[in-house]
């Protein structure tokens, strides 16, 4: 079962300085920390920020020609955990057809912040994230988990990296 989430915040891991974004279930309290690249990161920032760059990046490009051929995306799907790496599918829809298509959770992420399409994780996803922070061995992840956990709103406030 998918459970719809939301962009909850964007933000530096602060033991290993890789950028993470933080999902949250927009029923409940469930979050899910994704660890994500610099350029990646850098691409759902500036969505989130809504800022202007004076040449199209990678996934306004991607945007323009979904729209180009008229093509829709209905939702992306964080849709697996697998040796702790994520897995996402974006589904477009061309002529009614649906089509899925294989991405990386932030490449998905940067494109339905842009197009404003749903975010969805699976419910496995969920639970296997929680299952991978409670039986680490470092007490690293463990320092990290509490830290998300205590996270206030204004702890995330404007997505600052």
């Amino acid at each position: 079962m998918e459970v719809e989430m939301k962009i909850r915040g964007l933000m530096m891991d602060p033991v290993t300085n890789t950028p993470i974004v933080v999902l949250k279930d927009v029923n409940g309290t469930a979050i899910l920390p994704i660890w994500v690249g610099i350029f990646e990161a850098n691409a759902i920032a500036l969505e989130i920020e809504k800022v202007a760059t004076p040449r199209p990046m990678t996934h306004d490009l991607i945007r323009q020609v979904l729209f180009g051929l008229n093509t829709g995306m209905r939702k992306v799907v964080v849709s697996e955990l697998k040796d702790d790496t994520f897995y996402a599918v974006i589904w477009l829809e061309k002529d009614g057809e649906l089509i899925s298509v294989d991405s990386r959770p932030s490449d998905a992420l940067a494109l339905a912040l842009r197009l404003d399409c749903p975010i969805y994780v699976e419910e496995a996803v969920i639970r296997g994230a929680k299952v991978n922070n409670a039986s680490a061995e470092k007490v690293n992840n463990e320092e990290l988990r509490r830290w998300l956990e205590s996270l206030s709103d204004e702890d995330l406030g404007r997505y600052k990296m």
